[in-house]
């Protein structure tokens, strides 16, 4: 016998929060058991290259400073007291060449700020061929 006969059926539904539950408590164990860790210290190490030497060219500068600081243009020293009295020793160094090329070989002690006062420098000249040089790899 069929005693729901005229009834209708009742219609099948997901229940998600049981669902949300689980999730969340997963949510939460991931967030406790991750560990972050800073880098307080980078070990960087910088390219060499390998490359035929270059020939020498009439328009170009050579600016190079050593670990303790001192900056030489065209192997005439120069102290540098800021990025405009170093641009216009640039362009002393330049001369007539429009746009010379600004080679800078920087010492492996140099500070990073000695290059950027350089390129400063060369930027406030009005100059925006810059290069750099490195040291070959010996097999």
């Amino acid at each position: 016998m069929n005693f729901r006969a005229g009834s209708r059926k009742d219609e099948l539904e997901i229940n998600l929060i049981p669902l949300i539950d689980v999730l969340l408590v997963i949510l939460i164990f991931l967030m406790v058991t991750t560990t972050y860790s800073r880098y307080s210290e980078l070990q960087i190490n910088l390219p060499t290259a390998e490359a035929n030497k270059p020939e020498e060219r009439p328009n170009q500068i050579n600016v190079a400073v050593d670990g303790q600081g001192k900056y030489v243009v065209n192997k005439v020293p120069v102290p540098f007291r800021g990025p405009d009295t170093f641009a216009e020793e640039l362009r002393r160094a330049a001369g007539s060449i429009a746009d010379p090329v600004i080679i800078i070989n920087a010492d492996a002690a140099a500070t990073h700020q000695s290059v950027v006062n350089i390129m400063e420098a060369a930027r406030i000249a009005g100059y925006s061929r810059i290069t750099f040089t490195t040291q070959a790899t010996r097999k």
